[in-house]
């Protein structure tokens, strides 16, 4: 069955006009709420408010807004089971069959200097999570999208499916949104358990994938690396890094950060092999660290706090280095 009607209500507005415009145009009814509605309806798209949908006000300072059986009834109900069918019809659920929700931008508000603890919490979405949750659960019917950068894909799908998403795409975005709302709630549990409890006695941590690795350990096993690393180091040229060479860069930007004087530095299984300094010339400071052991610092890594030369460079080109 095409999609027939689709819930948006988001904080980010980046690019919702245009998503909406396309929804419409495939005969989509557009329900939604407060600001979201508004924007809409500036698009000169045809807008059906939550609160007319469920005949309940938004409440309580629009802290309640889309917190109705209509709205999750519409969501959770299987479309193939004749109970739930009777249920719905019984007590007026009409589907959802679109959920287009991004959430209050929390992380954004408690890394702002001076945040108080009043604008944090007024900044803790609740109905958001529960509509992108309850939609995820369905993903058997329901699509649900959380993040802007998905809008094309959703629409390309409908126009290559009859007006509907297949099965495997609804569950990457299910996926995708259930590591949102986990991101998301960890976010609000450690700065409240910071404002709090002094020392945590949890404290989560979300890190998205960096990139794969060429091998693990050793080169039969398969390994990935998660973080920020690419905001710290870049990689100028030679092959994929592998498990053990992000140890040594690990084990090499601790032991380069704790001098200050020009300095070079070489390990090697992230021991340090030799350490040489001088004010004046690298050359020195190189030759300083190379004479500490000659053997080791072939295949091994060298680390220096001060830009290289090419003078520097081709001495350190003598020999084999991973990096």
């Amino acid at each position: 069955m095409p999609i027939a009607r689709a819930l948006l209500s988001v904080s980010d507005k980046t690019g919702l006009a245009e998503f909406a415009k396309q929804l419409h145009e495939q005969g989509v009814e557009l329900l939604s709420t407060g600001g979201t509605a508004k924007a809409l309806r500036e698009a000169g798209l045809p807008v059906m408010d939550v609160s007319e949908f469920t005949g309940a006000p938004e409440l309580f300072e629009g802290r309640v807004k889309t917190l109705h059986p209509k709205v999750h009834g519409g969501l959770l109900h299987k479309r193939d089971d004749k109970e739930h069918l009777a249920q719905a019809k019984e007590h007026g659920i009409p589907p959802i069959d679109l959920v287009v929700v991004n959430l209050y931008p929390f992380e954004q508000t408690v890394a702002k200097e001076g945040v108080t603890l009043e604008d944090a919490i007024e900044n803790i979405d609740i109905g958001g999570p529960s509509m992108l949750r309850s939609a995820s659960k369905n993903y058997a019917s329901v699509t649900v999208v959380t993040d802007p950068a998905d809008y094309d894909k959703v629409i390309e799908e409908m126009k290559e499916h009859g007006g509907n998403t297949t099965l495997g795409f609804r569950e990457q975005l299910a996926v995708k949104v259930f590591l949102r709302t986990s991101q998301y709630d960890a976010a609000i549990s450690n700065f409240l358990g910071q404002c709090k409890q002094g020392t945590r006695s949890n404290f989560s941590v979300s890190l998205p994938l960096e990139m794969e690795l060429r091998y693990g350990d050793n080169p039969h096993q398969k390994s990935a690396l998660y973080g920020d690393f690419r905001s710290c180091f870049s990689q100028l040229q030679g092959k994929e890094l592998s498990y053990t060479n992000i140890l040594d860069i690990e084990a090499a930007a601790d032991l380069i950060l704790d001098f200050v004087r020009p300095t070079i530095g070489i390990l090697k299984h992230t021991n340090p092999c030799g350490v040489g300094q001088d004010d004046e010339d690298l050359r020195i400071a190189w030759q300083k660290a190379f004479e500490t052991d000659r053997q080791a610092p072939f295949g091994g890594v060298i680390v220096c706090n001060r830009p290289l030369t090419e003078g520097v460079a081709r001495i350190i080109s003598e020999i084999f280095t991973d990096v």
